[in-house]
């Protein structure tokens, strides 16, 4: 399976803040859309980071109190660790694991956002891919029984 058909079935939508966006609007906007990360986009819409729960504490811990009026550029992954969606989803989990990410921004051969997949995604897809060849092989067995 690749991550393209993963954004077929969640859809390509990002949820994205602004560099100058407050540490406290951030945590709203991850727990108003249940997420653990958002894509940090200046106003014409490039990227300029990724924002996740990680770096909040990490933020919160380095700078302690009234870290929440502090700005998302100061708290942000610069680095993005991207796929694309011609990704096998057991390749972008290996990325994950090496690089030691939860979030992938998924980015085409022109570098233009396609979505963004998280480790839940891909846990889902392989466990689903799973599924689905034990049940192949059932048949098979079954079938050749």
């Amino acid at each position: 399976m690749i991550i393209g058909s993963i954004l077929k079935g969640k859809g390509g939508q990002v949820v994205s803040v602004g560099p100058e966006d407050t540490i406290l609007s951030v945590a709203r906007t991850l727990a108003e859309h249940r997420i653990g990360a958002a894509l940090v986009r200046d106003a014409a819409g490039a990227i300029l980071g990724i924002i996740s729960e990680r770096d909040i504490v990490g933020g919160m811990a380095a700078h302690g109190p009234g870290t929440t009026g502090l700005k998302a550029a100061q708290f942000m992954t610069r680095d993005l660790v991207t796929v694309a969606p011609q990704t096998l989803v057991t390749q972008a989990l290996g990325v994950m694991t090496q690089k030691r990410v939860r979030h992938l921004p998924v980015l085409d051969e022109a570098g233009t956002l396609r979505g963004l997949v998280s480790i839940g995604d891909l846990v889902k897809a392989r466990i689903e891919e799973a599924e689905q060849e034990a049940e192949e092989l059932k048949a098979y067995v079954t079938a050749a029984g």
